[in-house]
């Protein structure tokens, strides 16, 4: 005899936007100021032919070959300084919360207030992130103890599936009874892992903090829930995303500069793997459920970049669709790694009847992806 699992929902979701803003034309005036300054300081070596020009960056270029307008970030001042290149942070003591759990805490009671819930209801706390502000004790253990709540916490990391990832954890954990209400937070303070000194890159990444409520549906009292279908997750491993920084860079005797310590990538190569892949896993996905693409009244996916978008749709529908089918919000928030899903969600699921349904889907390093199937109830 088959189990018998209850409704789990998303029954809120809450988003941080940091209060700054960084245009295109910004960066642009920012990246190209540094340029000078390196092709000045190594004249001699470009002369010689033993290094390199650095090239411009444009608006042009940046829109082109990635549809981004803007991105929020927390820290502008030390990002736009061309002797600096990359935010400035007041370390804070121990005793005072860290700046990756503030973004979390106030995304989370967004979340929390929209699904009728406090911080006691909530008995797991997943923080899912691409990347944490330190190795321990986890973030998630600070964010519960912010907010009141009970249970445990842990910390996970898919890259650009983080939230994806966790929103399976969560899911599993509430229709086994392991949990009854859980808390899942991707803060993504990208501007510090974020190499804005190399123009094939600089522009590509903002901050923000998502966050979302699962429960069981015969708990959740929020007029805005989501019932999850079913979640489906895979890895295949590549090395066209990487960052190497870690704890064990010290041990190494290396350069703390060197470049692959911050996002790096091999961007066509990613492109022309990913976008098979992500629309092969989604059609694979509703497959599974006994739907269809065509079936679907949204995709909330990933915001990397428009051109990959939009070639993930219409290999799945036949055509092209626009931002009613699959809304993009990197225009306005850049690439925000594991929350631009959830980001796309928050903003653009609110048009959505009782029993219409969309796919979450988040594809990144790892490569990984990650599908979650939802219905509005």
């Amino acid at each position: 005899m088959q189990a018998s699992f209850p409704a789990v929902v998303i029954s809120g979701t809450g988003l941080y936007r940091p209060p700054h803003v960084i245009t295109n034309a910004e960066l642009v005036e920012a990246f190209n100021r540094y340029a000078d300054l390196q092709n000045a300081e190594h004249a001699g070596a470009i002369a010689a032919g033993e290094r390199a020009a650095m090239t411009h960056s444009s608006v042009e270029f940046i829109e082109k070959a990635s549809g981004i307008k803007q991105r929020y970030v927390i820290e502008k001042d030390g990002v736009l300084d061309p002797t600096r290149m990359y935010p400035r942070f007041a370390p804070r003591p121990d005793d005072q919360i860290s700046l990756m759990a503030e973004i979390a805490v106030d995304a989370a009671r967004q979340a929390l207030q929209v699904a009728g819930k406090t911080g006691a209801d909530i008995d797991a706390v997943l923080c899912s992130s691409a990347n944490m502000q330190r190795a321990y004790p986890a973030m998630a253990v600070e964010i519960q103890q912010a907010l009141g709540a009970g249970g445990y916490g842990f910390d996970m990391n898919v890259a650009c599936s983080s939230a994806t990832f966790a929103l399976e954890q969560a899911f599993n954990a509430v229709r086994s009874g392991a949990s009854k209400c859980v808390l899942v937070v991707n803060p993504e303070i990208t501007s510090a892992h974020l190499e804005w000194r190399d123009r094939d890159c600089h522009f590509i990444f903002g901050d923000v903090c998502t966050a979302l409520i699962v429960e069981r549906a015969d708990t959740a009292t929020s007029a805005d829930q989501w019932e999850i279908l079913g979640t489906q997750l895979a890895t295949q491993f590549s090395s066209n995303i990487r960052n190497n920084f870690g704890f064990m860079n010290r041990a190494e005797d290396r350069d703390p500069n060197a470049r692959d310590l911050t996002f790096y990538q091999e961007g066509r190569k990613v492109f022309k793997e990913v976008v098979p892949m992500a629309a092969a896993h989604i059609e694979a996905h509703l497959a599974k459920l006994g739907l269809e693409p065509t079936q679907m009244r949204r995709f909330w996916l990933h915001q990397a970049n428009q051109g990959m978008n939009q070639l993930v749709i219409k290999k799945l529908v036949g055509a092209d669709a626009g931002s009613e089918v699959a809304p993009l919000i990197l225009n306005e928030y850049a690439n925000t790694a594991s929350a631009g899903s959830i980001i796309a969600f928050h903003e653009h699921h609110g048009d959505l009847t009782a029993g219409e349904t969309g796919v979450i889907c988040s594809f990144g390093a790892g490569y990984s992806i990650g599908s979650v199937v939802v219905r509005k109830r």
